[in-house]
């Protein structure tokens, strides 16, 4: 008898004995952690600079806005769909509340409703078209990237006669909207921007929805196979329409905290940004292919993002081998993903 529980162990995963190194490797987020203190023990060893408190404030302050964006991002990938169109949205959101409050006199509040109202829209939009016309998510968010583009530059400048919105600091309730999105707090006599504490947020929210919901299951489900997920009666519809929301939510936090703590807004404000969303979200485990990753190591891409773009420049090295850096780690990141995913189909 003990044998043959022994062997119906071996072949049923379910209660088959999980190792250390295989419950270890099959974590999203392994690479990405281990890729962080790579990093930072690499540039720590060239800049006294980068390892201390002023150095940490430093490059977490780039990594915070962008790690908001790869959670939600890395939530839409796991869902299986891109978003190309989320950086232009950072613009769209903070442009339409700037020129609701600076040129035509709207309360503040009701000016960030309707931009939220707008940017929600938009996911909603994108989403729909995905699902309803089965096009890829990729030639969707293209269009709606090069739309909102050439809107946010021929409104900006229609009723501003420029390329920016400026003297947002002038609106009714702007010290209470910089006190919840561009304050800082001291810690240790240096000053940390709030935005950090709304990506640790959101990173511990993204992951509470994947892994403690039922919409998480739903967002692993689609991702993973979308005609077995409608099969049995997961929402397909309704769980991809949410997720380009989350995306777009996050892109207008992102909008106006640009908006509050700059004052001012350009045109092009999130241009270029979506595909380091992506890269992102790469880096900290999830697969192109949809079905796998996760919101922490979402946000251990961004911070890795962060690391490197303040590092290199802290190790006096020319701005341009950023690039090489990101390109690096993406390809590296893949790489790393494909080994996963087939270590993980060979212990089945």
């Amino acid at each position: 008898m003990a044998g043959t529980i022994a062997e119906v162990a071996a072949a049923d995963e379910r209660v088959a004995r999980v190792g250390l190194l295989r419950r270890l490797l099959v974590k999203p987020e392994l690479g990405s952690l281990v890729g962080a203190l790579i990093i930072f023990v690499f540039f720590s060893s060239l800049s006294d600079v980068f390892r201390s408190l002023p150095g940490v404030a430093n490059w977490l302050d780039p990594a915070s806005t962008l790690g908001i964006m790869a959670v939600a991002v890395a939530l839409l990938m796991i869902g299986g769909h891109f978003d190309l169109s989320a950086g232009v949205q950072i613009g769209t959101a903070g442009i339409t509340t700037g020129l609701l409050t600076t040129y035509y006199g709207l309360n503040t509040w009701m000016a960030l409703l309707a931009s939220l109202a707008l940017v929600l829209a938009i996911g909603l939009a994108n989403g729909y078209l995905v699902v309803r016309t089965g096009l890829p998510s990729f030639i969707v968010t293209l269009g709606t990237f090069l739309m909102l583009q050439g809107l946010n530059l021929g409104v900006t400048k229609i009723v501003t006669n420029t390329v920016q919105v400026n003297n947002f600091d002038q609106v009714a309730g702007y010290p209470i909207l910089h006190a919840i999105m561009a304050s800082t707090i001291n810690v240790g006599g240096t000053e940390f921007q709030i935005a950090i504490v709304w990506w640790i947020v959101a990173t511990i929210a993204g992951s509470y929805l994947l892994l403690r919901t039922r919409f998480g299951n739903w967002i692993f489900a689609v991702g993973g196979e979308k005609n077995a997920s409608t099969n049995v009666g997961v929402p397909v519809m309704r769980t991809t329409v949410t997720l380009f929301m989350i995306t777009s939510l996050a892109a207008w936090f992102v909008g106006n905290t640009q908006i509050v703590r700059l004052t001012s807004i350009q045109a092009q404000a999130g241009f270029g940004q979506e595909l380091i969303f992506i890269v992102a979200a790469v880096i900290g485990g999830c697969l192109l292919t949809g079905g796998y990753g996760s919101a922490v190591g979402a946000s251990l891409g961004a911070l890795i993002f962060g690391m490197t773009s303040q590092g290199i420049v802290y190790a006096g090295w020319d701005a341009d081998w950023f690039k090489f850096f990101l390109g690096a780690m993406l390809l590296l990141a893949v790489l790393a993903n494909q080994f996963v995913g087939r270590f993980a189909q060979s212990r089945r």
